[in-house]
């Protein structure tokens, strides 16, 4: 019998199927599908991901694959090897292992009868990147992908490097990496769980090592980053982002650089799937991705080739907040393109202001503690994360005021500065944000970009600078859609540190600006709505008991007797039982980033993380930690793992290591 387009079908959970790579390795998936697909075969939609599914992600996994399996789709969450309840290990992110298991799980389930033999892809961050990576390898059933808060380059665009200069996520992404493949299978699941556990513990990388190891632009990044080779990617790519994410240069870029039909959305988001993400407001995701599967993967005709290539939000100027609940704004729409084909307003700096004609001669050597304002590079946690009151860091910068606004300035697109600049010793870098600043002062970090000084000619082969020597350099800022009020101002902040979102350079350093300009996007908009969105729907929310509920604090502390200034990120994800199969996991993480005003050698990073589960009268705990600090030649790490079972020390291991200074 054959189903009705518009029915809901009665679906399947099958909660450990078993997927055996070419080397034998077992992957673990779940699978959720229309009880009748044997019958009547239905398209397959694969999320991969090491983030665990059976405790990990699914909150989110059930509150989105059912909904599209009970409208004719296959759903499969796959753990990655060594992760999860999957069998094997994990070197790294994005090898060439796991772009070969997807690939091999696409192939498989392409043959499997209950499958039509067309398949999509789809995920978040991890599995936003693989997405488009695994696209880029063409397996023949992969139709389409969908892919969220994800990136095109992974040196020059992820949580390793910005601008050249080396991210303090790389640790923090680093020692939260080292606590989840920490953890072990479900005992409820693998008999064999303690010796899958114990090997991935003896064999887990730390991998702020080999990320350390690469400092510039080389084959190690070059390996998985699809700007390399857009027209690889031929599969049709919806591409969705946030504008309260690290990834939002993503979308744009697909949407002006993909061959193959590509649409892009960004909403006011931080890292989360938009149909439960803050700030609101949230949209219809799961609509919007029916409407792209149903096409790419079952024929339909559902309009989506005809949706504007680009829609985003348009957020209101509002007050700086250390957290957002939603944003007030528009949705914007680009029928072609997403903004290249924006015009710019261009305004030069001087030592009168932003704007306004004049020589410019100014010279600024932030304080190391320069950029405390700055928030989470990647806001994910649902925490204090965002940019704070501008005016701190403001103070320990240069700034250039623009006159108020004879009207309302809708910044759309990547602001783009060029300086002339030159500095006092030859390693330097500088921040430069566009705030905006209210009538009263407040002021409100709009986008930002950093430079390593070392990398104004590229990143592939870093020079030092000749002291005193001044070069043109430019950089581009983050891509955002921001509406500034008539009445207020702009300002552009340059600052010779951006503590702690970058490591500083190797001593104090002044830089010297003689000339510079900014061309700023921007787009005439009407006052309502130019695209509207389905509201929001979801499955029913996982059923949990929660054990002790989750926090999240954000603090400065300044030690009066040693001058040293820390920020210090504590995260409690509370500790839960799933109602449905009895796993208890819950976990807490710690963070302090010091760094003495005057002393860029005293920056030093610590991260420590707790994860918990248990089931059935078994406990297991695993406590992770690292450490990261610097001379003028060297960095240096070190990381411990322990791991308990029913309160038992059964495996504990230590790793540290010296990485040279590149440029860096």
């Amino acid at each position: 019998m054959t189903r009705s387009p518009n029915s809901l079908c009665d679906i399947e959970d099958l909660p450990d199927v078993g997927i055996v790579m070419p080397d034998g390795c077992r992957l673990s998936a779940r699978v959720w599908r229309p009880v009748d697909a044997g019958e009547n075969p239905v398209p397959a939609i694969l999320e991969f991901l090491p983030y665990r599914k059976r405790d990990g992600t699914a909150p989110r996994d059930t509150l989105t694959h059912p909904w599209f399996a009970k409208r004719g789709y296959a759903c499969i969450r796959v753990d990655m090897r060594g992760n999860g309840d999957s069998e094997g290990l994990m070197e790294d992110e994005y090898t060439q292992q796991e772009l070969d298991d997807a690939v091999s799980t696409i192939l498989w389930l392409a043959e499997q009868p209950w499958c039509s033999g067309a398949v999509g892809m789809m995920g978040i961050s991890w599995g936003g990147f693989n997405a488009l990576q695994v696209a880029a390898l063409q397996p023949d059933p992969l139709k389409a992908i969908i892919t969220l808060c994800s990136t095109a380059d992974r040196y020059a665009d992820d949580i390793h490097y910005k601008g050249g200069c080396l991210l303090n996520e790389n640790l923090g992404w680093g020692a939260t990496m080292w606590s989840y493949s920490s953890r072990a299978p479900d005992p409820a699941l693998r008999p064999n769980w303690r010796e899958l556990w114990l090997e991935r513990l003896e064999k887990e990388p730390f991998l702020p090592l080999v990320w350390l190891r690469h400092q510039t632009r080389d084959a190690y990044w070059r390996h998985g980053s699809v700007c390399e080779d857009f027209s690889a990617i031929r599969a049709a790519t919806l591409a969705i982002g946030g504008w309260g994410d690290a990834y939002k240069n993503t979308v744009p870029l697909l949407v002006e650089q993909l061959d193959a039909p590509a649409k892009g959305i960004v909403g006011p988001w931080v890292h989360k799937y938009p149909h439960f993400a803050v700030p609101e407001p949230r949209i219809g995701f799961l609509q919007e991705a029916l409407r792209w599967w149903d096409h790419w993967l079952k024929g339909l005709d559902t309009g989506v080739e005809n949706d504007p290539d680009y829609r985003a939000y348009l957020m209101d100027g509002v007050r700086p907040q250390r957290w957002y609940t939603d944003r007030p704004g528009r949705w914007i729409a680009e029928q072609a393109g997403a903004t290249t084909h924006l015009p710019d307003l261009k305004l030069t700096l001087s030592d009168d202001g932003l704007g306004q004609d004049g020589s410019l001669n100014r010279r600024v050597r932030s304080p190391q503690t320069c950029g405390m304002e700055g928030g989470e590079y990647c806001a994910i946690w649902l925490g204090p994360d965002m940019p704070g009151d501008q005016r701190a860091d403001d103070a320990l910068s240069a700034g250039f005021d623009g006159s108020p606004l004879s009207e309302d300035l809708d910044i759309v697109g990547a602001p783009r500065i060029r300086l002339k600049v030159s500095a006092d010793r030859p390693q330097a870098q500088i921040a430069v944000r566009l705030n905006h600043v209210h009538p009263d002062g407040a002021t409100t970090r709009i986008t930002y970009g950093v430079l390593n000084l070392s990398h104004r000619d590229g990143h592939a082969n870093p020079t030092p600078l000749e002291c005193g020597t001044p070069y043109e350099v430019t950089l581009s800022l983050d891509h955002i859609a921001y509406r500034v009020p008539k009445g207020h101002r702009l300002r552009v902040a340059v600052s010779s540190a951006y503590w702690p979102l970058i490591w500083p350079s190797p001593e104090p350093v002044e830089i010297h600006l003689t000339s510079g300009e900014i061309s700023i996007p921007n787009r005439a908009t009407p006052g309502g709505d130019e695209h509207l969105f389905h509201p929001p729907e979801s499955e029913t929310p996982l059923e949990v008991t929660t054990l002790r509920d989750s926090s999240n604090s954000r603090r400065v502390e300044t030690d009066m007797n040693s001058g040293e200034t820390s920020l210090i990120v504590e995260d409690d994800f509370g500790l839960v039982t799933d109602n449905h199969h009895g796993l208890t996991h819950g976990g807490t993480a710690y963070e302090r980033w010091t760094i003495h005003p005057d002393d860029p050698l005293s920056a030093r990073g610590y991260c420590d993380w707790t994860q918990e589960l248990s089931r059935d009268g078994i406990d297991l705990r695993t406590e992770t930690s690292c450490e990261m600090w610097s001379d003028r030649e060297n960095f240096y790490l070190q990381a411990k793992i322990s791991a308990f079972e029913n309160e038992t020390l059964v495996f504990s291991k230590q790793t540290e290591d010296t990485i040279p200074r590149n440029q860096m």
